[in-house]
């Protein structure tokens, strides 16, 4: 059994509906992670999905701000919401695939939505660089994000970090801009270590190649000079790296009308 997932910062999902459902007419994934997603559950855009053939959506969502949400052609069975430095803003949601799904073994997806951190990269100056780094160090020390042996688990999402040289345009003139500072690569590398995930970006793509998943909206043509960086993440435990069969990045969606400054990944897993 194939199963294809996608994770997309979509910068809300009520203003993108329509870019939404452009790229799920086209890419078909059985599942999607959104993050961003910017509304409260009970204004979640649920009519349109369930008329696009996704009738299972598991949703943690707030007004305005973060919000994350997962909508899968698959029943759950069972899903979560954690909260990470003991603040209620909508950043994790993970579901469980199993029976119900016809699995015969269990599938675990988190999906998160790390803090941005703000302008300035130091946390005496900055709380919100201070929030995010305090959260980077919760994601290492969570047993929940810790799969183990034959577990078969899979964290997304939009991690706010660029973690290797080549994950951003510049690595030397990016050192000290929230995203690539050497604190963060370090810390998101400790989380993913700690949990031993395999990055599925850099598994599929060498380290000697660029690899970007957003563009900023203050370039004012996103196009010169490809000043991108690889903020969107997939990873998989152990158990599921030989599994993976596809991964693809639809840099294309950057430049669609009123686009999200982030675009889908995509991995294909066997299960």
């Amino acid at each position: 059994m194939l199963i294809t997932l996608t994770t997309w910062n979509i910068n809300s999902v009520r203003l993108r509906i329509n870019l939404v459902a452009r790229f799920i007419k086209s890419a078909r994934p059985d599942v999607l992670c959104l993050q961003e997603t910017k509304c409260i559950d009970d204004a979640f855009p649920l009519k349109r999905f369930k008329r696009l053939g996704y009738e299972h959506v598991a949703l943690n969502g707030q007004k305005g701000y973060h919000g994350v949400a997962i909508i899968s052609k698959l029943p759950f069975d069972s899903t979560q919401i954690r909260s990470f430095c003991d603040k209620a803003d909508s950043r994790h949601l993970s579901v469980s695939f199993g029976a119900k799904a016809k699995l015969t073994k269990p599938l675990v997806l988190h999906n998160l939505y790390v803090p941005a951190g703000g302008d300035i990269p130091d946390p005496a100056l900055n709380p919100k660089f201070e929030h995010k780094l305090a959260f980077l160090d919760e994601m290492k020390s969570c047993e929940a994000l810790h799969p183990r042996g034959d577990d078969r688990h899979i964290l997304v999402g939009d991690l706010n970090v660029a973690p290797y040289e080549n994950d951003v345009w510049s690595h030397r003139q990016l050192l000290k801009v929230v995203s690539h500072t050497p604190i963060e690569c370090e810390k998101l590398l400790a989380a993913q270590a700690q949990g031993a995930w395999v990055d599925v970006a850099r598994e599929r793509v060498p380290m000697a190649e660029k690899v970007y998943t957003w563009w900023s909206y203050r370039a004012a043509d996103w196009t010169v000079g490809d000043r991108g960086r690889r903020l969107d993440h997939i990873w998989v435990s152990p158990a599921l790296k030989e599994a993976v069969s596809d991964f693809r990045i639809l840099r294309d969606a950057r430049g669609w009308e009123r686009p999200s400054d982030h675009v889908p990944v995509t991995m294909t897993l066997e299960v």
